[in-house]
């Protein structure tokens, strides 16, 4: 996991591919009481309409460590990490740096471990369908992850009803 103290957090772009500092969303989402409005910034910055960059990739074993110790259930931790890895290499974005790999496969894997546990604690569509998106992509069926996360229930019935 890239340190806080690391000097090249400034230089690492995310999702307007510019470079962007993004240590200071990550500590607002750490000590926030109410987490949105920093879930929304952390949106915002990392994955901007599809595009991420580098940024967008070491911000995710940070985003799994503060989401387990925040220890509450929550669509977006899921969601943005799943978008984030399925956008990784398309579209122009990049792929992800070698020196990064290991932590962020690991986060990966860690955040689809605690989705098993809070599977049966979530309650909305929109939390359930981002932690199968995610247990997907982390058992190798990123196809599977991306239309859950790309599509919602309505897109999906369409293709069903197109497929009749």
């Amino acid at each position: 996991m890239l340190d806080f103290d690391d000097p090249r957090w400034p230089k690492l772009e995310a999702g307007y591919r510019t470079p962007t500092d993004l240590r200071p969303l990550l500590r607002q989402l750490e000590t926030a009481s109410d987490p949105q409005p920093a879930w929304d910034a952390l949106w915002e910055a990392i994955y901007h309409q599809g595009d991420v960059g580098q940024g967008s990739y070491v911000v995710i074993p940070h985003l799994v460590r503060i989401y387990r110790t925040r220890g509450s259930v929550d669509w977006n931790a899921y969601a943005l990490v799943a978008s984030i890895e399925v956008a990784r290499g398309i579209r122009g974005n990049p792929d992800l740096a070698q020196w990064a790999r290991p932590d962020y496969e690991a986060a990966i894997r860690e955040l689809a471990n605690t989705g098993l546990v809070e599977l049966s604690r979530a309650t909305k569509p929109e939390t359930v369908r981002s932690i199968l998106a995610i247990l997907a992509i982390a058992h190798g069926a990123r196809t599977y992850g991306r239309l859950l996360i790309e599509l919602s229930e309505d897109e999906v019935e369409d293709l069903l009803q197109g497929s009749g």
